[in-house]
Formats: structure tokens, sequence, C-alpha cells
């Protein structure tokens, strides 16, 4: 059977999980994984300690001694903000505590987010002087809409996870402490469903967010022959005759 769910830990605590280079390829690598390996069916993003994650350890991406190729991709892996090439499987969220600059681009490159009650969130990146890189400033716009994403973004103001549901940008508020659990109970009945139906389904969203409604109804023919022509297509139309749990293999 397949191992369907994927965890991918950040784990640098002791400084509230700031990312430095390495962690960036280590992430990229992860999602690459997910993307790749026909066994893994959905992809559960998550922290240890406190706080999910404080953005980009400054000093090691900008600093006099910082490498200038520390945010360049290796060729053909998945980037970790989906700004070129992006995970085809669902990628669920869970944060918690901090979860600025970097962490909410990140959630926001995934599908679905679990945020803990006590999440904090700022995209503060202009009041050193920056500019959103990781994809933001679109982001914003498709999940909360104009009004609400400039607010924040021309405020670098901090919010909670109720104003980030409120808007859209987090799906559940849960406990804290919940929220890892609450993002695999969403996996796994996410992995009961035909992957390549959901995955096709991911895709062709995607269509219409690059391209457009035309676009994406221009792919449906390409989604129906791939789910037809699938044995889960099978496997689903035989367990509804028999009236049991479908078994799905992603073949």
């Amino acid at each position: 059977m397949p191992a369907d769910k994927r965890s991918i830990i950040i784990d640098n605590a002791a400084k509230k999980n700031s990312f430095s280079p390495q962690m960036m390829h280590q992430m990229s690598d992860a999602l690459t994984l997910l993307h790749n390996t026909d066994d893994y069916w959905v992809g559960v993003v998550c922290a240890e300690g406190s706080d999910f994650t404080a953005g980009l350890d400054m000093p090691k991406f900008f600093g006099p001694t910082a490498d200038k190729d520390a945010l360049k991709l290796k060729e053909d892996n998945v980037d970790t903000f989906a700004l070129q090439k992006r995970c085809r499987k669902p990628v669920v969220t869970a944060v918690q505590g901090i979860c600025f600059t970097i962490g909410i681009e990140m959630m926001l490159a995934g599908d679905i987010v679990i945020a803990a009650s006590d999440a904090r969130f700022c995209q503060m990146e202009s009041k050193r002087g920056i500019a959103p890189l990781g994809g933001a400033h679109f982001r914003f716009l498709t999940r909360a809409g104009w009004g609400d994403a400039m607010y924040h973004l021309f405020l670098c103001d901090e919010f909670s996870a109720e104003r980030a549901y409120k808007i859209g940008l987090v799906q559940e508020v849960v406990s804290p402490g919940q929220q890892i659990q609450r993002a695999m109970e969403i996996a796994q009945t996410i992995a009961k469903n035909a992957p390549i139906g959901i995955q096709v389904t991911k895709e062709a969203a995607l269509k219409f967010i690059e391209s457009g409604e035309r676009s994406a109804i221009d792919y449906i023919p390409k989604i129906r022959d791939r789910v037809f022509n699938s044995e889960d297509f099978k496997e689903g139309i035989q367990s509804f005759v028999e009236r049991r749990p479908a078994v799905f293999r992603g073949k």
C-alpha cells in the first residue's frame, strides 16, 4: 500500500525556525521528493517549537559574507514558493506562533492552511527596505482580494489567526498544539480519494489561475482522458456497485 502522506518538518526552533540557505534547499528537496514519489499522495508541512518561522536568517542571505546564489534552485527542483516549478501533490500546512514573511509565502504556496489560534502573521519586508519576493504580492490577492491584501501589505502590520481566517489566508483555526494533528487528519481524508483525480484537479485549478477560464475549460479533455484511463476509475465504479469503500492505488 502507498505511504500516501509525507510530513516535512521545519526544525530550527532555537532560532524561531529562521531559514538558512541550507534549510531553504532542504525544503525544496523535500517538496521535490513529494512531487516525484508516486507512493506519496499528500504532503504536510509543519514546524517544531512554538513558532512556524520568523522568516529568513537575514545575515546569511544579505550579509557581507552571504552566498549570492543562496536562493538559487537546483535544476528541476520544486520551488518552495511555487514561483517556478510547483508541487503537483496537495500540500497542507500547519502553522503556530510567529509566521512572518516567507512563512506566509510558504504556506500560501501550498493548498490548505491550518493555524493554531496563537499564530501571528506579518508581511513586514517593506519595513526593512525590501519588498515581498516570494509571492505574497499576488497570493494575498488571490486569497483575500485587493482591499484586504493591500491593507496588510502596505501596513506591514501583525495580524491574528482569526483575521487570517476571516480574509481567507487560513482555512481552519484550532487550539494551540492541535494544528499538526488536524493537518494530518485532513491529509488522511484527502489520501482516501483517488490521487490521480486529486492531482489533475489541482492542475486544472492552476490553469485557471495562470491563464484564465478558457485555458481551464480547454484542459478538461486532458483531465477526462487521464482519469477515465486509470485503474482507480475502474475501482471507483466497482466499489460503488459493490457498496464498499474504494481502495485506490494511484494507477
